[in-house]
């Protein structure tokens, strides 16, 4: 059985245990170790067999199915095993032969990698070159998994003002807590603040040049897998309204089977989107301009369709859709929480800018 037909038999377990560690804000550890065991962590990613003759378009649509899954099992997993798909995905592209020697031994030993690059108003990481190698000062927030990643990506600015990215193993002495003011939703994330302040990392950590993090097409392309994690959730709560709808004997009515057919117009065309945006990011010939735009356009896409879902799937069901302890109200507050990403008016807007420059791009 492939990684990604093992996962579709964990969906369901992973969505009877969503609610439980969402009250509990507790990470879900048994869902990782379920996915290492399936060999998901692992899992072939398109830019490592971008020269080895293996079909990059089947390993897209692979990844964009099993991070579809995720999301649909439980979102707050989703974001927690795409931060490690990033973080592997940014080690392919920019790190050294011995870099992706040392990330393939810590994924056969089953680490989990973090992606941890959003700096709090004050007090940002900072790296200093010193004789035993590099310290940190400072730290960072939204920090998906903190205390329970093992091995982490982080950017830190150098005295020069210059930002670079930094990979190496947690427990170097950094301490985990909450945020100040937590997150209404994505509560099993376990999203906090990392200080790094006073640890001592190696020299060899620095992972490519600086600014290279923020290089695109890869910055901007790599937002397909958000929108991916966000389809599934949203696929798993179409189908909680339809179950709804159908228990309260009001799936009949023809204003709910109106609000239902739009919702799942919705989804198929979310799944779309990823699809096709996948492709076109993964693509290692693709026009690095076209992909950046045609990716943008999808994120909005996503979001705009699972938003406009949410508010339908809300009417159909009523203050229903409210309680405590219904799955809906958890998958829309994960999902507000999850489709909040940076900026979507520029993004927006510079993808038409692209593609009113070259209207033909659109069209392929």
């Amino acid at each position: 059985m492939t990684i990604v037909s093992n996962l579709s038999a964990l969906v369901p377990w992973m969505q009877k245990r969503a609610a439980q560690l969402d009250d509990d804000a507790r990470f879900p550890d048994e869902e990782v170790v379920a996915l290492r065991r399936t060999g998901a962590l692992n899992m072939p990613l398109p830019i490592e067999h971008h020269e080895d003759g293996a079909s990059v378009d089947a390993l897209t649509d692979d990844l964009s199915t099993f991070l579809m899954q995720i999301g649909a099992g439980n979102l707050a997993v989703g974001r927690i095993i795409e931060a490690h798909i990033n973080a592997r995905h940014l080690i392919a592209r920019y790190g050294s032969p011995q870099q992706i020697a040392r990330a393939a031994d810590d994924l056969r030993m089953g680490h989990l990698f973090a992606l941890w690059v959003t700096d709090p108003p004050q007090g940002g990481l900072r790296m200093t070159h010193a004789r035993s190698g590099i310290r940190l000062d400072g730290g960072k927030i939204f920090c998906s998994g903190a205390g329970h990643a093992t091995r982490a990506l982080v950017t830190a600015t150098d005295d020069a003002g210059n930002s670079h990215m930094l990979v190496f193993a947690l427990g170097a002495g950094e301490s985990a807590g909450r945020l100040e003011a937590p997150l209404q939703g994505m509560r099993a994330a376990v999203t906090g603040a990392v200080d790094f302040t006073g640890c001592v990392v190696d020299p060899d950590v620095c992972l490519g040049n600086a600014g290279d993090y923020l290089r695109e097409p890869a910055f901007s392309t790599g937002a397909w897998r958000g929108s991916a994690v966000a389809t599934g959730g949203l696929q798993s709560l179409v189908a909680l309204m339809k179950d709804q709808l159908k228990g309260a004997d009001r799936i009949g009515n023809p204003h709910q089977l109106q609000r239902l057919g739009t919702a799942m117009i919705q989804c198929e065309t979310c799944c779309l989107w990823v699809r096709r945006a996948a492709r076109i990011a993964e693509e290692p010939t693709a026009d690095p301009d076209e992909a950046v735009a045609y990716v943008g356009l999808a994120r909005i896409a996503v979001e705009t369709a699972c938003l406009d879902a949410m508010r339908l799937v809300q009417r159909s069901l009523g203050l229903s859709a409210f309680r405590h302890g219904n799955p809906v109200e958890r998958i829309c507050r994960d999902l507000g929480t999850y489709l909040r990403q940076p900026a979507p008016d520029a993004v927006l807007t510079e993808a038409a800018a692209h593609f009113a420059r070259h209207p033909e791009g659109g069209e392929a």
